[in-house]
Order: C-alpha cells, then structure tokens, then sequence
C-alpha cells in the first residue's frame, strides 16, 4: 500500500473548499493524474485508498466480501442519525436481519404493493401543470418519499407527519457530510451542539414513526403493506423484532428507500428531457402498453426502452457513487496490500465513466443496455452495489421509476432549458436543480 501515488494532508486542506461543495472533480483529478488506485494521506495513519479498478471493486464486494465491513463513514458516523438497520450494521447483527427483511422485498411480495405505489405515483403526479416548468428534483423527492410511506403504512393521513420526517432526514444528512468532509472542525461541531441539536432532531423522527408503528398495532388491523411483513417478520426463536431495531429499519427505508429513487428519476428526466431523439422513442414504447392492464411481472418486458433510459441514467449518476469497506483482516489485490483497517473508498462514479470499458463514456446512450444486457457490464456497473450487501429494495426502485415515467411520458412532451446538470454529492448523489417544462401529447 506504501508504493501507491499519494495525496498529501496539505493537498486536502489546500482543496477543502471545493471538496466540501462537490469532491467529485477532485477525486476526477487525482484518478487522472494517478491512475486507478492512489492513496489520500487523511484518516486513518495508513490514509484513504481510492480506487475504481475493477478488479479491486470485485474482490471486494463478490470475491472476498468476507473479509470486508462497512466503515465507521456508516456504522458510527451515519448510525447516530438513523439506527442500526441494514445499512449501518455489520456481521451477525446485518446477516440475522437481512434474512428476516428479505421475504419483504421478493418480488411476488412486490406484487401486492403495485397499486399503493401507483396510487401514490398519481397522486403526487398531479402537481405538474402542463405549460408550466417546475423543479422536478423536489417533485420526484416528494413523490418517492410518499410511495415509501404508503407501501409502509398504507395511510393518507399521516402527510403532515411525513413532511417533517422529510424535513428532518434531509437536514441531518447535510450536518453529516460536514462531518465527513470537515474531520478537523467536529470538536467545534461538538462544542457548539450542532450535533446535539440534529440528534435531537433524530430522536424526533424515530417519535414521529413510534406513534404510526403504535397506532397499527392498537387499530388490530392488517395492511398487507411493508409495516405489517416487518411486524410479523421473526427471529429463529420465534420472537418479533424490538421496537427500537423496528424503528432503526423503518427509518432507514425512509432514508436509503426515498433518496436514492428520487435522485435517479430526476436524473432520468433531465437525460430524457436533453434528448429528443430518445424521448420519441418513449413516446413510441409508450403509445403500445397500457400499464393498467399488465402484470407486475411483465413491465420490464413491455417497457424495454424505458429500463434502458433508466439503467443508462443510473450509469452516469449512480446514487451510491462511493462505496467504503474496511479490510478486516490483511489481504491482496492483483499487488495491492492492503493492511488489516485499511480504509477503501470505491469509486462507482469513476468506474461508470471509465473511458477503458465505456464508448462514449459521458454520452446519454440507452441504445448500449440493448446491445448488451446489464449483466454483460456486471464488471465495471453497480448501480445497486454487489455481493451480499447489494441494495434489498432494487426490484421495488425499479418499478416505482418505471411506473413513474411511463405516468409522465405517456402524458407529457418535456424539456429543459439546462445544458448541463449541476451535481450535489451528499450521502447520496443528488442533483441540485432539474427544471423541467411539460406539454402535453
């Protein structure tokens, strides 16, 4: 590991201005400047490593995922905010609950959340005015997080509830990636109780769902929605969950579930809307299906065009565009030694544009997912992750954004007046603005 090109301490502090607003371009820099792997002397005594060689990525996540956990970015610094669920846990504690959330997320299950995720889609579909352009950043963060809230609680009623949950997600997230990005300024976040003021707002998240999850269980009724399959999911002895690692799931669906679908159908209308040779296309794909009338199993089949638009759109922005691991133990990578602790940061952003596997790497193409299945580019593209840890909720994400397009395209011609699209790397990446005009067909 000592052998890798180095970014010195000073290079960051030097940089941290720009890194705070969007570390993209400086990572960018740095793999251009490097190659694919180099080291940032920050951390850890050993540093960062950064990487988007594919071999690296493989080993880690499929090959030898045994030996790799997630990092305290996620088990302690994220953790604080939304629990110890699927996402920020390790070991037994993440295997035990993964086997038991899993049966929520198999697609027969999916079937019986189709029209709670349609009606939702409609309903907030209904802001749009045709002849009018509109930030569909905020439209889809509010779509997506009503379609988690009703596939988990099937109620209309708890809106006001909801927006407050939503409120408090996205504002602990920002306090957290300062965090992150400005390691030398905690003790002051600390000392301020800037910290303890987003703690207190967690807690108030974690009441807000207490009082739903309280109010099911009193009703005696049963959903069929995602509450009732977490309620009735069991342990190997028979017990349910706890209320507070109940809680810990719940709000991470809110968290992961919403963000990372809204960010990608934003990003899927800015590319749709740039292009209009594909969006005719869509309008074409579109005209043949009516979505009313087919199975849940059948829409990837019928809307074929539409999944490429999306897989493509994924590619170039994929929500989790950095994946971190930390080595448990020593190992070796093609020549890489990595140490036991070594901290990995992977560049999924970097690897989607990697101009060695992608033609026309920065170009909007969905034709490429046609001539090739994605399983034809599962080397170097992890929209959902990989190994083990691969996302829980792909299949619901993918027809949510399938079901949401064809709602918006069979409806509406759409443009933008943005050339370019500005991105907002948080914990996820987000987009910062996408206007977009509608008219209809």
């Amino acid at each position: 590991m000592s052998d890798l090109p180095s970014v010195s301490r000073w290079e960051v502090i030097k940089n941290r201005k720009r890194i705070l607003q969007n570390p993209l371009p400086f990572h960018s820099e740095n793999f251009e400047r490097f190659g694919d792997s180099f080291r940032v002397k920050i951390g850890a005594p050993s540093g960062v490593i950064f990487t988007r060689d594919p071999l690296i990525i493989k080993h880690i996540l499929q090959k030898n995922h045994k030996n790799y956990q997630k990092s305290k970015l996620q088990t302690e610094d994220l953790a604080k905010y939304i629990g110890k669920g699927l996402l920020t846990s390790n070991g037994e504690h993440w295997r035990v609950h993964r086997r038991m959330i899993q049966p929520a997320f198999h697609k027969k299950k999916l079937e019986g959340l189709l029209s709670i995720m349609n009606k939702a889609i409609e309903s907030e579909l209904e802001q749009i005015k045709p002849g009018h352009e509109i930030d569909v950043y905020r439209l889809m963060s509010d779509l997506a997080f009503q379609v988690v809230a009703q596939s988990l609680f099937s109620r209309a009623d708890i809106r006001k509830r909801m927006v407050r949950l939503q409120e408090i997600t996205e504002s602990n997230q920002r306090m957290l990636i300062r965090e992150m990005r400005q390691p030398y300024l905690n003790w002051w976040f600390r000392l301020s109780g800037k910290i303890e003021g987003h703690l207190k707002m967690a807690r108030e998240g974690r009441e807000i769902l207490n009082g739903i999850i309280e109010e099911r269980i009193s009703s005696g009724l049963q959903k069929d929605d995602l509450l009732d399959m977490l309620l009735e999911a069991r342990y190997e002895d028979g017990t349910p969950m706890p209320r507070q690692q109940l809680l810990d799931e719940v709000l991470i669906l809110f968290t992961a579930g919403h963000e990372t679908t809204a960010n990608a159908l934003s990003f899927s209308l800015f590319n749709i809307a740039s292009n209009g040779e594909v969006q005719k296309k869509l309008h074409k794909e579109m005209a043949a299906v009516d979505l009313n009338s087919v199975a849940i199993p059948d829409l990837f089949k019928q809307l074929p065009y539409t999944k490429c638009c999306i897989e493509e759109s994924l590619r170039l922005y994929p929500p989790a565009y950095v994946i971190d691991r930390e080595a448990k133990d020593e190992d070796s990578i093609g020549g890489l030694e990595l140490r036991k602790g070594s901290l990995v940061l992977m560049s999924v952003y970097e690897l989607h544009r990697h101009t060695d596997f992608w033609s026309d790497a920065e170009r909007f193409r969905p034709e490429r997912f046609q001539e090739k299945l994605p399983k034809d580019y599962a080397q170097y593209y992890y929209p959902f992750g990989a190994g083990p840890r691969m996302c829980i909720g792909n299949n619901f994400a993918m027809y949510e954004m399938i079901i949401t397009l064809y709602r918006i395209l069979s409806r509406y011609r759409i443009s933008t007046p943005l050339a370019e699209i500005e991105i907002n790397p948080l914990i996820s990446l987000k987009p910062k603005t996408v206007p977009i005009g509608f008219e209809r067909i």
